[in-house]
């Protein structure tokens, strides 16, 4: 079967799903509560063991298989415009996000702001913090982090729904 990154995750959040509705009804179903005196019979809901451990084993195998293929894919599959694997992508988009709100800080801070002094309220002493950059250029240089950013996020965006490769279930 061939599928884009981008279904191969859709595929995978609903392997997962059906996964955890699996446990979810094993867990409420594989025991329960009778009082003395009650019929335990016609309490008992319907459990098959052998068939649910079955059934989540046979999901585990799906579950492991396409998140190895997508890893596979992840690691081999070039992002052309940088020459990034997808794999490196996923580690530069997490640096470049962290550098524009680094940026952006930096950006709106003021060339001398007046510091609150917690410790003598009251007192004579004002001190004031001052930018020790050049604002301008830190407003330069978050702008050109922004759209590094916007660009990359967009060329993953095209290869995950794009480019295809091959899974067997």
């Amino acid at each position: 079967m061939k599928m884009t990154s981008a279904q191969a995750a859709k595929q995978l959040r609903k392997l997962i799903d059906r996964f955890n509705t699996l446990t979810a009804k094993e867990r409420s179903t594989s025991t329960f509560l009778a009082s003395l005196g009650e019929d335990v019979e016609s309490l008992r809901p319907e459990y098959d063991y052998a068939a649910m451990q079955k059934q989540q084993a046979e999901l585990e195998t799906q579950i492991r298989r396409l998140r190895h293929a997508i890893n596979i894919f992840n690691t081999t599959t070039v992002i052309p415009e940088y020459g990034f694997t997808i794999d490196e992508m996923l580690v530069f988009l997490p640096q470049l996000s962290n550098r524009v709100k680094k940026l952006g800080y930096m950006r709106d801070a003021l060339p001398k702001a007046r510091e609150e002094n917690r410790y003598t309220r009251g007192g004579s002493i004002i001190d004031y913090r001052y930018a020790n950059y050049d604002i301008r250029q830190a407003e330069a240089d978050y702008q050109a982090a922004a759209d590094e950013l916007a660009k990359a996020q967009t060329a993953l965006d095209v290869v995950n729904n794009t480019v295809e490769f091959d899974f067997i279930f």
